[in-house]
């Protein structure tokens, strides 16, 4: 299983779901972040000072199998790009273990 977390612009987040209904994807979440990356956030100049500030952006976190990935990797980057800074990033990282709390069904058992 691994843990898929994508960074994107927000009004994107429209057509990425659409694209990882399409894709399969049996769920996520979805969570209002702030942050800036190469683009730095909007500057703001007031009084000689230059103030950083954090950018809106979606963040959405997956879990799935394995053979899942790289499905669900592409259907967020082809709906998430624009070809412009600021597009966002996808990290993946590997999950250990996973509880349906219901029904206490463990491991890939508890993403169906």
């Amino acid at each position: 299983m691994v843990k898929i977390e994508a960074v994107i612009k927000p009004h994107k987040l429209d057509a990425v779901k659409e694209a990882l209904v399409k894709a399969g994807v049996a769920g996520m979440t979805v969570t209002e972040v702030r942050g800036f990356g190469k683009q730095k956030g909007h500057e703001d100049v007031a009084a000689d000072t230059l103030t950083i500030e954090f950018l809106p952006k979606i963040k959405i976190e997956i879990v799935c199998h394995d053979e899942q990935k790289d499905r669900t990797l592409d259907a967020i980057a082809r709906a998430a790009r624009s070809g412009k800074i600021g597009d966002g990033k996808i990290f993946v990282s590997p999950i250990l273990d996973a509880l349906r709390i219901r029904t206490n069904d463990k491991g890939e058992n508890a993403l169906r």
